[in-house]
């Protein structure tokens, strides 16, 4: 079989890559850019631009003009088309889309504390490309020309699973509270449990039900991403966990912050019910901010807590590999050791290996968080300027907290965050917006000033979320409506009532033994 189709698709799609690359780097989209806040976006426009437009274009030539034989040259050139199609979908959301919908967010003005409405409603690239990848198999349908290469979309996935285990160090773990562990454990553990149990008491496939309690219970789309193999889950089933687990979010994030407030709840029990009750690490972040707009006690709290859920994606895989087997071989002895090295999916030893690699310093100094490290050995060309110092002067007396005033006089004696201590606090300073536009920015940068990303965290972290675009897009072209009636509405009801109970006994257990420290 010829897998190549003679069209010219491929080539149009390489110009058009070559041609945004080109035009941004001569400045002609500089008033569409500016107009939709993608400023960020222009040095990846240029060189993803031209690498794609220049493999666009040489093999799109091949294949409108060349002969094709049957073979592996054939197969997997063919796939190209395919790729590229998902890529130019998934980069104009992202280039182009996202930041005007951001842009147009902004401009109703905050919906929730600082947040504003597409932040509320994760309408980021990931959701609008799933978005774009259903309205367009569902109206136009995928091509055939591309209908070979879409199918590489979780081949991206799986690359981006693997390359998360870079944003974390054992260094950083092992700081993690043995209370956080423990909670975040038996709410992990119960939660795949209990979807498990709820799915086949409803009715729901394997498939389903076994991706669903990976996101559910472990840590929303790379659980879901991860856990999909070993359980056969199909693109729709991928779609509709994500979209539980967002819908889920959306509330907890009004929800959460109003019932702390009734409850009169602390900083630490707030960041513990946040990081262990919601699922999606952004709404996870927006809930804590929503509760302290003044600090980041909650924020920190919270992240442990949700840092904590990564060290039980490897334990739930594994889990879920051997229920899976044992459901669909009608509850037959399994080998256990057998099902391991047969269903245990590569791309999570992936993981494993790249967090190895990563605790040892090889990508950024052990002890780092999300690449992110405190580093107070910075050039002189760091340091705040003298008038950015005296700007900070001139708004002392806005300043009322004791700790607050102490780490700003530090900051302005040495022009320097000069711990780990006061960054956190000048953060907080900041999130509680006491000093005016001018002085914000400086705290700001004073605290980027020490904290850095690590150059090859920063390349990682970029092509995490270039791979997530692309397979994401790619998944949502694979997703019909009739897929869609045909899962019906039980994977919502089964998340609902699963991530209600979640919220509810976590809050019950952390009123009870969380207080002041973890």
């Amino acid at each position: 079989m010829v897998y190549t189709h003679k069209n010219p698709a491929l080539l149009i799609i390489g110009i058009i890559f070559f041609a945004i690359a080109l035009l941004t780097g001569m400045g002609m989209l500089d008033g569409l850019i500016k107009a939709i806040g993608a400023k960020k976006y222009v040095g990846e426009m240029i060189w993803l631009g031209y690498i794609f437009g220049i493999i666009g274009i040489i093999v799109g030539l091949w294949h409108w003009l060349g002969s094709h034989e049957e073979g592996d040259l054939d197969y997997y050139l063919s796939t190209i088309a395919g790729a590229a199609f998902i890529m130019l979908v998934a980069m104009i959301i992202r280039w182009f889309v996202a930041p005007w919908v951001a842009t147009m967010s902004k401009a109703i003005g905050p919906v929730m504390g600082a947040k504003y409405l597409h932040q509320v409603l994760g309408l980021n690239y990931v959701v609008l490309g799933i978005l774009a990848g259903i309205i367009i198999v569902n109206t136009v349908g995928v091509p055939k020309w591309a209908q070979n290469g879409v199918r590489l979309s979780r081949l991206g996935l799986k690359t981006g699973v693997i390359l998360l285990g870079t944003l974390y160090s054992l260094a950083e773990l092992q700081q993690l509270g043995k209370l956080s562990v423990v909670l975040i454990g038996v709410f992990v553990l119960g939660s795949v449990g209990l979807v498990l149990l709820l799915g086949r008491l409803r009715g729901l496939p394997n498939n389903m039900t076994g991706v669903l309690s990976a996101g559910m219970g472990v840590c929303g789309v790379s659980a879901t991403v991860a856990a999909s193999p070993v359980v056969k889950a199909r693109a729709i089933d991928i779609a509709y966990t994500i979209g539980t687990i967002l819908l889920w979010g959306v509330g907890c994030m009004f929800l959460f912050p109003i019932i702390g407030h009734m409850l009169d709840m602390g900083h630490v029990q707030f960041g513990a019910w946040a990081g262990t009750g919601i699922l999606n690490s952004a709404q996870v972040a927006g809930a804590a901010l929503a509760y302290q707009p003044d600090g980041i006690e909650t924020l920190k709290v919270a992240e442990i807590f949700n840092i904590t859920r990564v060290l039980f994606l490897p334990i739930i895989v594994l889990w879920l590999a051997l229920w899976f087997v044992r459901r669909e071989d009608n509850g037959e002895q399994v080998n256990i050791g057998q099902v391991i090295v047969q269903k245990f999916p590569l791309f999570v030893l992936g993981f494993i290996l790249m967090f190895a690699l990563s605790s040892t310093g090889i990508f950024a100094p052990p002890q780092h968080y999300k690449g992110k490290y405190f580093d107070n050995n910075i050039p002189e060309s760091k340091l705040l300027k003298p008038e950015e110092v005296a700007v900070l002067k001139a708004q002392f007396d806005k300043v009322k907290k004791e700790d607050r005033k102490a780490a700003l006089q530090r900051l302005v004696d040495n022009r320097k965050v000069m711990s780990r201590q006061d960054d956190a606090i000048l953060r907080g300073l900041n999130n509680a917006k006491v000093l005016d536009k001018a002085g914000n920015k400086i705290l700001k940068k004073a605290h980027k000033s020490v904290r850095h990303t690590a150059k090859k965290i920063k390349k990682f972290r970029q092509w995490i979320t270039l791979l997530f675009a692309f397979g994401l897009t790619g998944l949502g072209m694979q997703i019909t409506m009739s897929a869609i009636r045909q899962a019906g509405g039980q994977p919502l009801v089964v998340g609902g009532i699963v991530g209600t109970l979640k919220a509810v006994l976590s809050l019950i257990v952390i009123l009870l033994f969380v207080h002041e420290t973890i």
